[in-house]
């Protein structure tokens, strides 16, 4: 299995965490609707923004993504909330667009969101 290359860092400023509950619900004629549990995992998105300490370091990453993963593939990271690892994906496939933070892209940054089942 695949890792998050080590030469990258995820900012924890930026995370946040969403999911879909999973939730099926039935309205009714009259009072509350009625909801049961639809699915037993839950798709848990995780927002992050990954910073390169070199041009270099984004090249590599994006080497890693096209040859590694194959845009789709599954990988590991550590959860920046829980410290856990995590076996997920990039949503969607999408990494975001790179921009320089450092002019040259001495320093650089993608916003990405990552996915995984709980």
């Amino acid at each position: 299995m695949a890792q998050l290359p080590s030469n990258l860092t995820v900012l924890i400023d930026d995370a946040g965490e969403e999911f879909d509950p999973g939730v099926v619900k039935s309205e009714m004629e009259r009072g509350l609707a009625k909801m049961r549990v639809g699915q037993s995992r839950v798709l848990v998105d995780v927002s992050a923004t990954l910073l390169f300490d070199s041009a270099q370091a984004a090249v590599d990453f994006e080497g890693w993504y096209f040859d590694t993963i194959r845009r789709i593939g599954f990988f590991t990271w550590v959860d920046p909330l829980t410290g856990t690892v995590r076996t997920g994906r990039f949503k969607g496939g999408a990494i975001g667009k790179l921009v320089p933070t450092i002019a040259g892209y001495a320093q650089s940054k993608r916003t990405v969101t990552l996915e995984y089942l709980r």
